[in-house]
């Protein structure tokens, strides 16, 4: 269970194919806190750590996670933000993230507001998620707020803050993203069928 407030930013340094998997080397201020077996969300997608190599760990992906997430999209020296498992007790900052992507999304617009970003988001339909304004949403793992909710798209705007610790300073329009919607709006929603 994460929060979507990212911790730190990670650097992927190699990317290793065998067979349908991807072994992603990340570098990281916080590699020597990491454990063997641990969950790290990676822009959203909940991988664990099968290695350790003093500022540097080691995920795999498999074939479902790289056919669902923008992850099989990684290059050398790309930014990942990176949060690691929330502790019991711990407060939560951000909202329920379960580092499950729902599915991805594409940068439609990227706009300097003076002083902050407001980024637009266009998503298929199909698999019928669906944000709710003034909801919440994780994309690449931030938790963030609705904006201007529409069938298959949403905005959402970033503060300096954010912009600076996360990876959105590198989208533009059509960089592909990671989407988990609220899980309790999808809960919400599904009652809501099964009771019509």
């Amino acid at each position: 269970m994460f929060t979507g407030i990212i911790e730190t930013l990670g650097t992927v340094k190699q990317l290793s194919t065998i067979k349908d998997n991807l072994d992603i080397t990340i570098e990281s201020t916080i590699a020597s806190q990491l454990k063997i077996d641990q969950s790290v969300a990676h822009n959203g997608v909940c991988l664990t750590v099968v290695e350790i190599n003093d500022n540097q760990y080691k995920v795999t992906a498999i074939k479902e996670t790289l056919d669902k997430t923008n992850i099989g999209d990684l290059q050398i020296n790309d930014f990942v933000n990176i949060e690691r498992a929330m502790k019991l007790g711990d407060r939560l900052d951000g909202h329920i993230v379960q580092g499950h992507v729902d599915q991805t999304a594409v940068c439609i617009e990227a706009k300097d507001t003076n002083g902050s970003w407001l980024y637009t988001f266009e998503y298929d339909t199909k698999l019928n998620n669906i944000t709710i304004e003034k909801g919440s949403i994780t994309v690449n793992g931030v938790s963030l707020t609705v904006v201007n909710s529409q069938k298959n798209s949403f905005s959402v705007a970033i503060i300096p803050y954010t912009y600076e610790h996360t990876n959105f300073k590198q989208f533009k329009i059509g960089t592909k993203i990671n989407l988990e919607f609220d899980v309790i709006g999808k809960y919400v929603k599904r009652l809501n069928e099964l009771s019509l």
